[in-house]
C-alpha cells in the first residue's frame, strides 16, 4: 500500500483520554513500523496552557503504557513531529492563532497545506466546530492550487467520532452540516472495530473461499449472532451513558458496522466505493421493525448490584427512575433474496460473564438426519457452526461432526481453530493505526458513508422511541452481574428453538 501523503493530523480536545490512551500510541506504532509519512506532524488543540515539551513528555508516560514494543529511541524522533496549540475550539477567535501555526507547520515539515483535522471532542460540539474550521476558511480544497506544481492540489479531511448523533434526526442534521464545508469523499466516520484485523478478514473469509460464499444465505444459515460483553459496568461515564444506553453505544455504531460486513452482497471491486455501496444496502435492507413487534424483538436490561459495584440505578450521576438499558438484545431481519426469514441476533451488555466480541453463524441441520439412533457424544447430530472472535483474542472457529476414532459408529462435535496471533506470528497493532493511515491516504473502504449512518439509526429508532416503553417497563436492575443478562434474553431465541453462543 502507498505510504500517506504528507499532511499534519490536527486534533481537537488533544488533552482527552482517546488521544492520550489511542491516538498517539497508535500513531507511535505506524511510525515504528515505518508507515508514517516523512513529513507528518500532529497539532494537538486544546484549552489548557502548555508548551510542545510539556505535552510529549505527557504523552511519552501514556505511550510507553499503552503502544507495543515501545523504544524509546523511536520514541524521541517520533515525538520531534508533536506540537501543541493552546485555544478554545468554540470561540472564532482561536482560528486566526491556529491558521499560523498551520502554515508555520507547513513551511517548517513540508506537509503542503494537507490538513487531516480530527474532532475528539464531546458530540455537542461538532457542529459549530466545522462552522469555525469553514468560517476561518481553513478548508481550501478545490480552491487553492499549489503555486510550484499547478496540478497539485492541497486536501483537507474530517475524521468525527462517535457518537455520530443521537438519533436519526440529528445524525442528519450533523451531516447536512458537515457537507456544507466539506465533500463527503472528505468525511471519514470512524468506528475503531473496522480496524481489528478479524472484522476486515470477512472480506476475505466470505469471498476468497469457495466453501462459504456459495453456503452464506438463508438456504443454509439457520441465524446469526453478534455479540459484544463486557465484565465492567459504565464506571465514571454514568453523566454521558444514562444519556445513551446500550443500544446507541455499542449497536447502532460498532455492532451494525460488523452486521454489514456479514450481510453484505459482493463488491464489484475491493475499493472504498464499491465495499460501501454494499454496506449501506445492508444496512437499509434491515426490515423496520413495528410497534407491535417491539415486545417480541427486544429484551433490555439493567445490572443489579453485588458486593463489587452497585446497581446501574444507585450509581452517582444516573437519573432516578431511569429506564436505560445497560443490556440489549434486538432480533433483526433482512428483507433482501439472501436473507429472506433468517434472524439476527444482536446483543451488548455490561457486567456480563464474560468479556467478548464475536460473530456466530450457526448453520441449519442437514436436511435428512440419517444418524438417528447413533450414539453422539453432544447428545444429537448439530449442524455446523462459525465463530469469528474478534475481542479479547482474534480467531476463527468451525464446528463440524466426526466419528469417534476406536469405537463402533459414534459421533462428536469437533472444532478446527484459527488463532490469528499464532498463524501469522504477528501481534495486532492499535486499530486506530491502520485507520488513520487510510484517512491520510484518502481510503474511506473503512468509514461510513453518511446514508450509512443514517439507514442504521433508522433500524433502532424503533427501539427507542415512545413504542419502545413495553420493553423498558421494570427494566431496572434487572439481571445479575456476572450473568449473560436477562432471563427474557434467553426466551427470545429459545422461543425459536434456538440458544445465544455463551461458551
Amino acid at each position: 500500500m502507498r505510504k500517506p501523503d504528507p499532511c499534519v493530523l490536527v486534533i481537537f480536545g488533544a488533552s482527552g483520554d482517546l488521544t492520550a490512551r489511542k491516538l498517539i500510541p497508535a500513531l507511535y506504532e505506524m511510525r515504528a513500523v515505518g508507515a508514517l509519512p516523512s513529513s507528518f506532524r500532529v497539532l494537538g488543540v486544546s484549552r489548557r496552557p502548555k508548551t510542545d515539551d510539556a505535552w510529549r513528555d505527557e504523552l511519552a508516560v501514556s505511550a510507553r503504557e499503552h503502544a507495543k514494543r515501545f523504544d524509546a529511541g523511536v520514541w524521541r524522533e517520533f515525538a520531534k513531529c508533536i506540537h501543541y496549540f493552546a485555544g478554545d475550539a468554540a470561540r472564532p477567535e482561536m482560528y486566526d492563532g491556529l491558521r499560523e501555526r498551520l502554515a508555520q507547520l507547513d513551511t517548517d515539515g513540508g506537509t503542503r497545506g494537507n490538513r487531516l483535522f480530527y474532532l475528539s471532542v464531546a458530540p455537542e460540539l461538532y457542529e459549530s466546530i466545522v462552522q469555525r474550521i469553514d468560517e476561518a476558511e481553513l478548508v481550501t480544497e478545490g480552491k487553492r492550487w499549489c503555486s510550484i506544481d499547478p496540478s497539485a492540489r492541497s486536501w483537507q479531511r474530517i475524521i468525527i467520532e462517535k457518537p455520530f448523533g443521537h438519533d436519526e434526526a440529528s445524525a442528519a442534521s450533523l451531516n447536512r452540516s458537515l457537507g456544507r464545508v466539506f465533500e463527503e469523499e472528505a468525511i471519514y466516520r470512524i468506528d475503531h472495530y473496522l480496524g481489528k484485523e478479524v472484522v476486515q478478514a470477512m472480506l476475505v473469509l466470505r469471498f476468497a473461499n469457495t466453501m462459504f460464499e456459495p453456503i452464506w444465505n438463508h438456504r443454509y444459515i439457520d441465524h446469526v449472532q453478534i455479540s459484544a460483553s463486557e465484565t465492567v459496568g459504565v464506571g465514571n461515564r454514568t453523566a454521558f451513558y444514562d444519556g445513551t444506553g446500550a443500544i446507541r453505544d455499542m449497536i447502532q455504531s460498532h455492532l451494525l458496522q460488523i452486521f454489514a460486513f456479514v450481510v453484505m452482497e459482493p463488491p464489484a471491486t475491493i475499493t472504498a466505493d464499491d465495499i460501501r455501496a454494499e454496506k449501506i444496502k445492508a444496512v437499509r435492507a434491515i426490515r423496520p421493525t413495528t410497534a407491535e413487534d417491539i415486545a417480541s424483538h427486544a429484551v433490555l436490561g439493567q445490572y443489579a448490584g453485588d458486593a463489587q459495584e452497585g446497581a446501574y440505578v444507585d450509581h452517582e450521576g444516573v437519573a432516578k427512575g431511569s429506564t436505560t438499558e445497560t443490556f440489549a438484545a434486538l432480533k433483526l431481519h433482512v428483507d433482501n433474496w439472501r436473507w429472506a426469514g433468517t434472524p439476527f441476533f444482536v446483543r451488548s451488555g455490561k457486567r456480563l460473564a464474560k468479556k467478548r466480541t464475536e460473530i456466530v453463524v450457526q448453520f441449519k441441520r442437514p436436511a435428512a438426519n440419517l444418524f438417528r439412533g447413533t450414539p453422539h457424544t453432544g447428545g444429537a447430530v448439530m449442524g455446523n457452526r462459525l465463530v469469528i472472535e474478534i475481542a479479547p483474542f482474534e480467531r476463527t472457529r468451525l464446528r463440524f461432526e466426526s466419528k469417534v476414532p476406536g469405537t463402533p459408529l459414534t459421533i462428536a462435535s469437533v472444532e478446527m481453530q484459527v488463532d490469528f496471533d499464532k498463524e501469522f506470528g504477528v501481534e495486532p497493532l492499535e486499530a486506530y493505526g491502520p485507520l488513520l493511515l487510510d484517512a491520510m491516504r484518502g481510503d474511506q473502504s473503512l468509514y461510513k458513508h453518511r446514508l450509512e449512518v443514517e439507514s442504521g439509526w433508522a433500524a433502532v429508532m424503533p427501539f427507542l422511541g415512545p413504542g419502545s416503553m413495553a420493553a423498558r417497563q421494570g427494566i431496572a436492575s434487572n439481571y445479575a452481574p456476572g450473568s449473560w443478562g436477562p432471563a427474557a434474553a434467553d426466551e427470545l431465541m429459545s422461543s425459536d428453538g434456538r440458544a445465544w453462543h455463551n461458551d
